[in-house]
Parts: C-alpha cells; structure tokens; sequence
C-alpha cells in the first residue's frame, strides 16, 4: 500500500500502523480506559443524517471562514499534537508546509518537538496550544516567546491537569523518548525504516520546554507521568482570565464540554471555544463533541466562536458540524495518520482529499458557502429536525 492508494482517513491508518513500530502507532490511535469515548467522537456523527437542497444554481462551493481573527480557505484545520517528530522526521515542519499551501491553521503544543521560533518563520495562521505549568515562569515565558514569533491567537487546554489512563501505552511500552523494552524491542525490529530515521535524524526534543524541564526530553518518562507532575492541578476561571489578558490577542479555551462552561468563556471575554474530549484520551465516558455541539451553540452562538475538535474522519463530519452551529473544526489523527504514512506528501494527499469532500459535498447540499449551512439541513435518526 502507497500513499497514492489512499482515499480516506481509514487508509491512511492502516497505513500508519504498516510504517510505525507497535508502540508509537497505539500512542497515536489509542484512547483512554475502554475508550468508549473515543469510539463515540466519529459514530456520533452517524446519528444525523444530511438534508440537502436542490435546484439552487450552487456551481462553487466558497469554504472559506474567519477563525480567530485568520481568514481559512477552509473550515478546517490542524489541532495541536504533541511529539510530531516520532511519527515522521518531518514533524511539525510538514503540518506547517501543508497548512501553509492549503489556507488553512495549524496548531502547534507546547510538547511540540520544533520550537516556538522555529514555526513562528512559518507564514500560515499559527495556534498556540498552552498548559498552566506548576512553574509559572515557563508558562509566562512561552507566551512571550509565541508573542515574539508572531503566533496568531493561543489556547488553553483546561482538560489535561492530570493524564487520562491511556492502558495501550502500558500494553505495548510507550516512552518518550522511545526506549527498548521486550514488549517494544520486536517491532523496533520490524520497522527498520522508522528506527534508523529515528536515530540517525535530529534527535528527539521538547526545545519548548526542556530548556525548564528534564521529564520527557532527556530522559525515558510517559507522557501520563509528564502531565501528572508537570501541569498545575488547581487552574480556575480567574487564571484562565488572567492569561487571556496576559496573551492579548485571540484567545481560545480548549476542552469545554459544558454548557455552563461555554457561558464562562464568553464572560472571561475569550475569543473562541474549542469543544473537545482531548480525542478521547482524558475522561472515558464523556460525550461526544459533536453530541454536545447543539446545546452549546443555542446557549453562545453568535457570542463567541465554536470550533468543534473531535472524531472528524470525513468531509461530511465537517459540514455536520458547520450545520449544527459550529464556526469551524479541527482534528489531530485525521492527519497524524496522513504523517505517519508518508510525511508531508500524506499530509498533503489528506487535507487535499478532506477538502475535495467538503466541495464535492457542499455542491450536493446546493450550498455555495459555508455560511449557507444551516441546522434545518439536519435530521436526527429518530426523524426529528434539529
């Protein structure tokens, strides 16, 4: 299988899970506890059903939108990851190059393994994805360091002060950096083509922040044990507040699931919401974003931005969403797989596949633009309008 036979998130997978060692491609596909969570971020989007209208002259479908103060040529973009540079040399280089091409954001996590200065070079719209560390002064200094390199707007994940049970890692021995155990060392082994570029390529680093912080750049340590020593436990609205005014610029508060919360962020005067589940790696159990995304939007919509983040693996999950209240979306595997299999080409061959979707789709909706879709182009299952 080839980059060129891929047609869909589903193959690029598989393909994913051909080129990378057992343990680096379950970090990427697994979820927490029994990751039911996980599962239910994509079916969620099989419980409403499309609507389309006819005969309305729709030749163009315009994808365009505005997030975060950025002009998209997508409703679409790259949620922030961690650790790129495990799953292809070219890690977060090859998002950025991408993102770059096609009009479109992308993300970039403070567990990043290319610096804040070198992705501030980068032309394309740049999302900072933040924590509150126990040590203030890091966190004080990645925003200055984002301020000086021309990041576009920050985000503050709110869902991750301690790290969900993530069992895969425990079953096939995820580190970071990779380290040989006898549940890991065969498949190092059987994917020779990854191994070597792991080590005869730059070396893996946090560089912003293992100039701070020893755990999980210089030496073998889980990400579950870096968030659980790292990250401050007790962070509130009024520290959420206080960085929004600290940032100055777009501002969006990542893992909301709650209406309640959603109210909170517009009162803190942050810019957007990111509606998300961390891909269902924090709390199994949770709802679905795109579950949660109607209540939400009825309580702020129109007041705030609404990113829907999770379980997208298709242009018509995207358009579900616009459909249902969301300003735009953004996803993480629906493109980690892409790099895993090929690099930038398979970033690339993803988005361009996503994107012909949504075009092809919207002309079948008899939209012309994104601003055309509407809540009454959804049914539920159960036959009720939405």
């Amino acid at each position: 299988m080839r980059i060129k036979d891929c047609y869909n998130t589903a193959d690029f997978r598989r393909l994913a899970k051909k080129r990378l060692p057992a343990p680096i491609f379950h970090y990427i596909d697994g979820g927490a506890d029994d990751e039911s969570t996980l599962n239910r971020n994509t079916a969620a989007f099989d419980t409403a059903d499309l609507v389309p209208n006819v005969l309305t002259g729709a030749e163009q479908a315009d994808l365009s939108t505005t997030v975060l103060g950025q002009q998209l040529q997508l409703p679409l973009f790259f949620s922030p990851t961690a650790m790129q540079r495990l799953f292809h040399h070219e890690g977060e280089r090859a998002i950025a190059a991408v993102a770059e091409e096609m009009g479109t954001m992308f993300g970039v996590s403070t567990l990043g393994t290319r610096s804040i200065e070198e992705l501030g070079r980068h032309k394309a719209p740049k999302l900072f994805q933040i924590y509150v560390h126990k040590d203030a002064a890091l966190t004080a200094d990645l925003i200055e360091r984002c301020r000086a390199n021309h990041f576009d707007a920050l985000a503050l994940t709110v869902d991750a002060i301690v790290a969900g049970n993530r069992e895969r890692d425990y079953h096939y021995g995820f580190t970071t950096p990779p380290k040989l155990t006898a549940a890991s060392l065969l498949s190092f082994a059987l994917h020779p083509q990854w191994s070597f570029n792991y080590l005869l390529r730059e070396k893996f680093d946090l560089p912003n922040v293992s100039h701070y912080i020893e755990t999980g750049s210089t030496i073998a340590a889980s990400v579950v044990e870096y968030l659980d020593t790292q990250m401050k436990r007790s962070i509130s609205w009024d520290d959420a507040a206080e960085m929004r005014q600290l940032w100055g610029g777009p501002f969006a508060v990542k893992g909301v699931m709650s209406v309640d919360d959603a109210k909170r962020c517009v009162d803190i005067g942050a810019t957007a919401i990111i509606v998300s589940n961390h891909g269902g790696r924090q709390l199994d159990g949770s709802r679905a974003p795109f579950d949660q995304l109607a209540a939400i939007a009825d309580a702020v919509g129109g007041q705030i931005e609404i990113i829907l983040d999770g379980g997208i693996r298709r242009g018509t999950h995207v358009l579900k969403a616009l459909a249902r209240g969301a300003t735009a979306c953004s996803g993480g595997r629906l493109y980690l797989y892409a790099l895993a299999a090929g690099g930038s080409a398979g970033v690339r061959r993803a988005m361009e596949r996503l994107r012909d979707e949504m075009q092809r789709d919207m002309i079948l909706m008899g939209c012309r633009s994104v601003d055309e879709l509407n809540e009454s182009m959804l049914n539920e299952r159960n036959g009720q309008t939405l």
